[in-house]
């Protein structure tokens, strides 16, 4: 078969690009090819699960804000598209004194990264939300969650091939190479085809 595009591998980041790219240029043709049998066999379906909130990363970087919208657009796909997750939230804990000046930094941090309802509470507070728990302070972050990101990519597959897109499964890439002769260049700026072989 001939394709325009063609994202190897069918894990969640693979499936999320080829999604996106279908939507931008929906006049191309597009294959996702996947060695394995099933999508998402490999960490996209090993993980630990965690919608992160934004509280680590430097504020102004470019990994803080998208890791603060990526969130926010994980709770929004997931809702539209029936799947299930669980904003549990989560608490870093202060269990020794010298650790206290580092959990408020933490907290300086997040609010700078805009992350939701971050807020510091003491020992008590922290027997309240988990009694199994001890600590002197922390860090509550309830807009932290956890969602079944396998059923996140099978849903961006599913996607993918209602705009039209074609899965390969059982479909492992063992060369690539420039075609002898590139043709005219295209609307999309596509100049230079790519052959694709695998060991079938």
């Amino acid at each position: 078969s001939s394709f325009d595009v063609a994202v190897v591998g069918a894990g969640i980041v693979g499936l999320a690009a080829a999604r996106e790219l279908i939507q931008r240029h929906p006049s191309l043709a597009f294959a996702v090819l996947e060695k394995e049998p099933e999508l998402a066999h490999h960490q996209s379906g090993h993980n630990s699960g965690v919608i992160h909130s934004g509280i680590y990363y430097t504020p102004g970087s470019l990994k803080a804000k998208l890791c603060v919208q990526g969130a926010a657009l994980c709770y929004k796909y997931c809702d539209q598209k029936g799947i299930p997750y669980k904003q549990c939230g989560k608490l870093i804990v202060a269990v020794e004194h010298d650790e206290i000046p580092r959990l408020k930094a933490l907290y300086e941090r997040g609010l700078q990264n805009n992350v939701p309802g971050l807020k510091l509470i003491g020992a008590k507070e922290i027997q309240e939300k988990e009694p199994f728990c001890r600590g002197l302070m922390a860090l509550d972050s309830p807009y932290t969650g956890i969602v079944d990101y396998k059923q996140v990519a099978q849903s961006y597959a599913r996607d993918f091939q209602e705009a039209g897109g074609t899965i390969l499964t059982d479909f492992e890439v063992t060369n690539m190479e420039m075609a002898k002769e590139s043709s005219p260049e295209s609307a999309d700026g596509l100049k230079y085809p790519i052959i694709v072989r695998n060991k079938k």
